[in-house]
């Protein structure tokens, strides 16, 4: 699994750049397995209960992804993991616009 290591080692990397553990790594330069692991990781975490705080509804996830977008998140991957959520949940009132 060692081919898996940088992905899991730069998911945390902003897409804006500036984040451990490559503070000049940033936009395409983040493997894109890093960037679809952040995005697929920040929404479990937030629709997940935690000991500290319950769930957040999937709306709000959603807009803190969406907010998120070009700062922390690669925003291809953020619209790409929206519309495959909305096909997957067969909801028709998420707006991924």
């Amino acid at each position: 699994l060692n081919h898996l290591s940088p992905l899991v080692l730069h998911h945390h990397a902003r897409f804006a750049g500036g984040l451990y553990p490559d503070k000049n790594l940033k936009n395409e330069r983040i493997p894109i397995g890093s960037r679809i692991i952040a995005v697929a990781d920040a929404y479990e975490a937030m629709v997940s209960s935690r000991p500290y705080r319950n769930a957040l509804e999937y709306r709000i996830a959603i807009e803190e992804l969406k907010s998120c977008s070009n700062i922390q998140f690669d925003p291809r991957v953020v619209n790409a993991f929206l519309k495959v959520l909305k096909r997957s949940r067969g909801q028709q009132e998420f707006n991924i616009s």
